[in-house]
């Protein structure tokens, strides 16, 4: 089987094989691997083979778009015409969206393929795919452990050879974290260069759709299709969409790469840190110069993130009441009633911490002690950045403080749990561009390192992750292999 989108491409193009073939290979291989892995919460296998038809026909036609053809998974918050948009929580169990998200409809434009949707912690609201009314999700490479979260379903159906990409969402290490474990590529670009819009919301200033996929040049031909301006999402920035594609040779030469003192610190694993330091002197032998940096209120990111994302989930899910769609309790004595059980039986425990913190973050008398300061304190985390901008091109750094854990290791510790977004969620708060990629492995568990980009500079990471992956085969090695 033809196992990334430039293969499956290649593979369409040469009459090797037929949309319709390669769509009925992924779903035989969904329908066999996906009970135990859980990756997908919908397999929308009817709607795939007629996508794969018209696929065939437009190339046969000769109106081919830049994906037709080859098959796709999304995570199940992209709202999809038609299809079951749960949101990995019973809230939404029974939620038939009544139009396609933006970016599900700029893949339908280019001639993609929808195999189903992934699973997620619910609402996307955790590091560990454990959080999802659907079950946990497995990690291909030790299905005892977790694949990461929130978008730990596309991540490992990527790795598990599923589907050769898939969507996700990233609002604090969502994308990149989950990739990492998953031993796959995932970049989160810049806030407002992926469109909002149909992307059920969880902290609006945050949240940001990217793909993931085995390569940084697979993942260069999706965010292609993924991204552009949108009229409906008032945050899309209305920017410059430069080919991602024809800006992957442009090597690492020259380059300036921060280290962070504060990234390769106290918290670490010793033995993560040991395979991003072999991964920065092979950066070293390709011509990058290295360059020490300080991000000095970096350690803030933890509790600034999750003061703001808490405060914005609460906010954002107080439109599930019981009334207008979602989740409705059975048999209420009253409007009061409705209320507390429709949101007690539809949201899960994770779901609800968050509200109850955010609701009490932006309550009278202490919206300017917590919310209001994590905004002002959010302001000197990306001025860090910027800073640090001036003296180099990219920063590299972990993704996660440790390999892929055992589910149910921290189901009980959520402190714990948040902190496994340490390395990411500075990201989502300046609104930086970042891309996770394969960089080795520990006792046999992915290990993933991250580079940071400046504003909108996406062509740049994917171009550097390229290179990288040309003279490694960390992005190559496939579960149980």
């Amino acid at each position: 089987m033809a196992r990334g989108v430039g293969d499956i491409l290649q593979g369409l193009e040469s009459g090797e094989f037929s949309s319709v073939e390669i769509t009925q290979d992924y779903l035989e291989r969904i329908e066999r691997l996906n009970p135990s892995l859980n990756c997908f919460i919908s397999v929308t296998g009817e709607i795939a083979l007629e996508q794969a038809r018209a696929a065939d026909a437009a190339r046969a036609a000769g109106e081919a778009g830049p994906l037709c053809g080859v098959p796709l998974a999304h995570k199940d918050l992209f709202c999809t015409d038609g299809v079951r948009t749960s949101c990995g929580s019973r809230m939404l169990d029974n939620f038939i969206a009544p139009y396609d998200a933006t970016v599900i409809a700029q893949c339908k434009r280019d001639g993609a393929v929808m195999l189903g949707k992934t699973n997620m912690d619910e609402f996307a609201m955790g590091s560990s795919n454990e959080n999802s009314y659907y079950g946990p999700v497995a990690n291909p490479w030790d299905p005892a452990r977790v694949p990461g979260g929130s978008s730990g379903g596309s991540a490992a159906a990527v790795a598990a050879g599923l589907t050769p990409a898939a969507t996700g969402t990233d609002t604090g290490g969502s994308i990149r974290q989950p990739a990492a474990l998953c031993g796959v590529t995932g970049i989160k670009p810049t806030y407002g260069r992926v469109s909002r819009y149909g992307m059920v919301a969880f902290a609006s200033s945050l949240d940001q759709g990217g793909p993931l996929a085995h390569s940084a040049a697979d993942c260069a031909r999706l965010l292609q299709t993924m991204a552009g301006f949108d009229q409906r999402d008032s945050t899309s920035a209305d920017t410059a969409l430069p080919d991602f594609s024809a800006g992957l040779d442009g090597g690492l030469a020259g380059r300036r790469i921060g280290l962070p003192k504060e990234y390769f610190a106290e918290g670490l694993d010793a033995r993560l840190g040991d395979v991003i330091q072999q991964a920065i002197d092979e950066l070293q032998q390709m011509g990058a110069e290295l360059v020490e940096i300080s991000l000095a209120n970096i350690d803030l990111s933890i509790p600034v993130y999750y003061v703001i994302a808490m405060a914005e989930a609460s906010s954002n899910l107080s439109r599930y009441d019981g009334v207008r769609f979602g989740h409705r309790c059975d048999d209420p004595a009253d409007l009061e009633d409705l209320y507390k059980r429709s949101r007690w039986e539809g949201f899960g425990a994770e779901v609800k911490r968050r509200i109850m913190i955010g609701t009490y973050a932006l309550s009278a008398g202490y919206y300017d002690a917590y919310y209001l300061k994590a905004q002002q304190l959010r302001r000197l985390i990306k001025q860090d950045f910027q800073q640090a901008f001036t003296r180099v091109d990219y920063i590299l750094a972990p993704v996660t403080p440790e390999t892929a854990f055992e589910i149910g290791a921290k189901a009980n510790d959520p402190v714990s749990m948040y902190l496994q977004d340490i390395y990411t969620i500075s990201l989502n708060l300046a609104g930086l561009p970042g891309i996770s990629l394969p960089a080795g492995f520990v006792d046999g568990l992915p290990v993933g390192m991250q580079l940071i980009g400046n504003y909108f500079d996406e062509s740049g990471l994917l171009a550097a992750a390229h290179a990288y992956q040309q003279v490694t085969d960390w992005h190559l090695r496939e579960p149980g292999s």
